[in-house]
């Protein structure tokens, strides 16, 4: 196969896990954006983490509700748990990796806040511990996952997965799921 319809072939895979996502999870992207508007609109935090690019995502997802998305308004109150080396270091070393977003949960999150978890796999320990913690402590919980969801889908208070098995579709429809979730929080509350 050339690199171009390599190329192309890629993209319709793409695409078509996008579209069996939000043709099949269209109700439960209503329900995550009116659990982030509920959140927001209440006074609460958004405080977000995962893994690897799931990390990085977490740190995008909290840039766009600090900053800006599409309107110029003002920030809303969201934190990336996966920015701070000294904390993540200092948990992982003196307790455990699983516990480097629930000790920060512990330490940040209130009742009225919003947990936000994301796994590709829906098994990584650290945001299944996080999300149990949050809910103990009376945080809403929302994941993110792929395959069968995983433990995540029998934690979170809503999960949405992705029907692939394949990381990089899974991470793709991940972050447009988190940017249509950013654009309709700033209609709603803007």
């Amino acid at each position: 196969m050339d690199l171009r319809e390599r190329v192309l072939e890629v993209a319709r895979e793409a695409i078509e896990v996008k579209r069996r996502f939000f043709e099949g999870e269209l109700e439960g992207v209503l329900e995550a954006a009116r659990l982030l508007v509920g959140t927001l609109r209440g006074g609460g935090k958004v405080l977000i983490f995962g893994n690897g690019g799931s990390a990085a995502q977490a740190q995008h997802i909290a840039a766009e509700l600090v900053n800006r998305f599409r309107k110029d308004r003002k920030g809303l109150p969201a934190l990336a748990l996966t920015t701070d080396t000294s904390v993540l270091t200092s948990v992982a070393n003196d307790y455990d990796f699983s516990l480097v977003f629930a000790r920060q949960i512990e330490a940040l999150g209130e009742a009225g806040d919003l947990a936000w978890g994301m796994t590709t796999s829906g098994r990584s320990p650290n945001v299944v511990k996080a999300l149990q913690v949050a809910k103990q402590r009376g945080l809403r919980t929302l994941a993110f996952s792929g395959g069968d969801g995983g433990q995540v889908k029998e934690v979170a208070e809503l999960c949405l997965v992705v029907p692939s098995e394949e990381t990089p579709r899974i991470q793709e429809v991940h972050i447009t799921l988190a940017h249509i979730l950013c654009e309709l929080a700033e209609d709603e509350l803007f």
